[in-house]
């Protein structure tokens, strides 16, 4: 009988397929990183041709030794705003995948900004203008390809994100799903279509964009390549975050996850409410289930988890992830170095993408450790400040933070996290909850069960323990450090 859940987890570093039985319990995996490209600096690249093999190596690997048939729906997720094009007829991309990370666009999104359209974007979409997002980065692909606008406005190309790529080579489905498209910056989130004002507005031609579908929709049905034996339908597509949000099982308004990974989501289920910041978040489509969609507020920053990586690989301040958190211990408790990782602008709030990074409040007692603690400390301040502006923009309480990605296995951080936010923590036992979101919505596509009933992880719970004085000078200290950042 059919019984497992495949989830196609396509990130920003690797891609990975993982098989979940109905608990949540994971039978089978798959992984193979793909290359970062960087043609200069500011932009990032990959190979979309790259990213399918890849993918589709994890996926037989994940399936290998399984009985034949016992797949009973796919699920994908995949990082979100990375744009890619390609020819309709030949499947050829016409360029590189242009990743959320690179900020080639931020000209031409202070050009828009100038133009006075901030509010009709945001209001339409609940996005900000910033490079982000795929519209500015479809546009530049139209314009700097020879022959591409010509093409795509004859309707020869194509554009998808990353899940509408791979579901297109799985199926030749061009579609996406809510979450998805309102990642774009071409989605209307309260008519729930492409607006085609804004789709004039970058040059979009209307007829490049995908179908879009509910989350728990049938996107298509795929044998991969002969492995599973028979059609299995594609029945669940999230973004990452917003699998990671369902994994956490946030059903309810008010709940919320935050994402440790090359960069971080941090994001608030809010129901059927619809709420557009005021303090730099973001408003998406958490998804579409069983017909209905609910949204979500959201602040996303470009490097957390890279910053370890960065220590690491770059400056060689680290052997391994795991020696950042004894250093850190080790640091000198009344040292106050502050870390601004804005190596391509910052995110939100501040959505500034001239930002450079900082190291200051060097004294004599500041070394390898202390230096190393900044930097950890940053992500935990980042994500800090991001709950801050959920908490005045949807009047919400929050209860807890529901935590996910590799550098949650760093106790140091997460208590941090748990003290500077004054907020109790729960990590849950799997870590892979934006695999397990898709699987969860692809479990009540495919009618296996509810999604909700569909693998509940259990948690380690961190409480605050930080004295309040403290928490507000250190805070302080750290909001001082970002104004000095934005300062040029």
């Amino acid at each position: 009988m059919a019984s497992y859940i495949l989830a196609l987890d396509q990130g920003t570093t690797s891609s990975r397929a993982i098989v979940f039985d109905k608990q949540g319990g994971i039978v089978g995996r798959g992984q193979y990183p793909f290359t970062q490209h960087y043609p200069r600096a500011g932009w990032v690249e990959h190979d979309p041709m790259e990213i399918w093999r890849t993918q589709a190596q994890a996926a037989a690997d994940a399936i290998a030794g399984l009985p034949a048939g016992s797949i009973a729906g796919i699920g994908v997720t995949n990082q979100r705003e990375t744009t890619i094009i390609w020819d309709k007829t030949t499947g050829v991309p016409i360029y590189n995948a242009i990743v959320w990370q690179c900020r080639r666009t931020a000209e031409l999104c202070e050009e828009l900004k100038r133009r006075g359209l901030s509010e009709r974007i945001q209001s339409t979409t609940g996005l900000l203008i910033d490079a982000y997002f795929s519209a500015t980065k479809i546009r530049w692909i139209l314009d700097n390809v020879p022959g591409a606008r010509q093409k795509a406005e004859q309707g020869q190309l194509l554009f998808g994100t990353v899940e509408t790529w791979l579901i297109w080579q799985l199926t030749g489905a061009h579609v996406t799903d809510y979450s998805n498209a309102s990642r774009t910056g071409l989605f209307n989130i309260h008519t729930l279509r492409w607006d085609e004002e804004l789709c004039a507005l970058y040059g979009v031609p209307v007829q490049a964009l995908p179908q879009v579908y509910m989350s728990d929709g049938v996107f298509g049905t795929t044998d991969l390549g002969g492995f599973l034996g028979r059609a299995v339908p594609i029945c669940g597509v999230l973004g990452d975050s917003h699998g990671a949000l369902l994994g956490q099982g946030c059903f309810a308004p008010g709940t919320a996850k935050a994402t440790y990974g090359t960069g971080s989501s941090v994001m608030m289920q809010t129901g059927d409410a619809c709420i557009e910041s005021t303090g730099g978040l973001v408003t998406s489509l958490a998804w579409g289930l069983s017909g209905r969609v609910n949204y979500v507020l959201e602040g996303n920053l470009n490097y957390t988890g890279a910053v370890i990586s960065w220590l690491k690989k770059d400056v060689g301040l680290l052997r391994t992830d795991a020696e950042s958190e004894q250093l850190a211990r080790q640091a000198h408790p009344g040292d106050r170095t502050y870390f601004v990782p804005a190596f391509t602008g910052l995110g939100a709030p501040y959505w500034d993408s001239e930002a450079t990074g900082l190291l200051t409040g060097i004294t004599r007692t500041t070394g390898k450790a202390e230096i190393v603690r900044a930097c950890l400390d940053s992500i935990a301040y980042q994500i800090t400040d991001l709950l801050e502006c959920m908490g005045r923009d949807a009047a919400l309480p929050l209860a807890e933070l529901r935590v996910d990605g590799g550098p949650t296995a760093n106790r140091y951080l997460m208590q941090r996290q748990s003290d500077l936010a004054c907020l109790p923590l729960a990590v849950p036992a799997v870590q892979e909850l934006s695999a397990l979101g898709a699987a969860r919505a692809a479990a009540q596509g495919a009618g296996l069960c509810a999604c909700k009933d569909f693998g509940r992880p259990a948690y380690t719970r961190y409480q605050p323990r930080m004295e309040e004085a403290e928490r507000r000078a250190l805070y302080g200290g750290w909001q001082d450090a970002v104004r000095r950042t934005l300062y040029h």
